[in-house]
């Protein structure tokens, strides 16, 4: 397959173009220098010069925080990129994959969210992530949409290394202990969006790593694993306050993946300790 693949510098990104390669597939990695998904004319005639089988489109505005105040540069990202992005899609007839987020809903939840689910963003960053994916399903016929939460993984900044970090410089961390979710290693994220985007199984999905926790019992489990001793404090959202909202419940429902016969993601702890063995790599 030629695959466009933008966001190469995230993490996800870092991780679909080395697996793809390892796949000797065609690969065009592409970053903010490579392309501007924000510039209509740049990216119609990238994809058409190119014309690849699938685009997967990992590249984001994910800055939660600062979206708040930068409402526009995160519209033109995570929407308008978007939109371009599919229109030249169907120009060409390659498939393509929008990684989208758990933000897309409100996280008043109390049990998984299904794909289907009504969408409620609390901020600017899940609204505009939302948009994106509404542009996608009105610019083509067949789509895929796959919705992930807690992402991690060794290309970039993430919790894992902020906890390592910050366990080593100070021994004692406070943590949010009432957000729940489910950690996703972006290894795993991949393997999983490749294995997609190679079906014809179009649709909205949810992929995360098995298993829920705290932001707190994500923290506990990474010193675990570390083998260091740090002391974990538990905070409630209000004693931590954020420019932007956080969903208090991000757990997705994977019901459809099994249903449509995709490889699971391994639980998170398993995929925790693959990922601190990369890390010391």
């Amino acid at each position: 397959m030629k695959v466009v693949v933008t966001g190469v510098q995230g993490q996800l990104g870092y991780d679909l173009a080395k697996q793809l390669v390892a796949g000797n597939h065609e690969v065009f990695a592409t970053g903010r220098n490579e392309l501007d998904i924000t510039d209509e004319v740049a990216v119609h005639a990238f994809i058409e010069e190119v014309k690849p089988d699938a685009i997967i489109h990992s590249a984001a505005y994910t800055n939660v925080d600062k979206a708040e105040e930068d409402e526009e540069t995160a519209y033109k990202v995570n929407a308008l990129g978007a939109k371009y992005l599919a229109q030249a899609a169907a120009k060409v007839g390659a498939k393509l994959v929008y990684v989208s987020t758990d933000y897309v809903f409100n996280g008043t939840a109390t049990e998984p969210y299904e794909p289907e689910q009504e969408t409620d963003p609390l901020g600017v960053y899940g609204k505009t992530k939302l948009a994106g994916e509404e542009f996608v399903q009105q610019s083509l016929n067949e789509f895929f949409i796959v919705r992930t939460a807690w992402v991690y993984g060794i290309n970039g900044h993430n919790f894992v290394k902020t906890m390592l970090r910050l366990g080593e410089e100070r021994g004692e961390v406070g943590v949010v202990a009432d957000q729940v979710g489910s950690p996703t290693y972006t290894v795993d994220l991949a393997a999983f969006i490749i294995e997609l985007v190679q079906s014809e199984k179009y649709g909205i999905y949810h992929a995360s790593n098995e298993g829920v926790c705290s932001w707190y019992e994500f923290a506990e489990e990474i010193f675990k694993q570390a083998g260091m001793n740090v002391k974990v404090n538990p905070l409630t959202t209000d004693q931590f306050p954020r420019p932007a909202a956080r969903p208090s419940y991000s757990v997705l429902s994977k019901k459809k993946n099994v249903e449509q016969g995709l490889t699971p993601l391994r639980d998170w702890k398993e995929a925790l300790s693959a990922y601190l063995v990369e890390l010391n790599g």
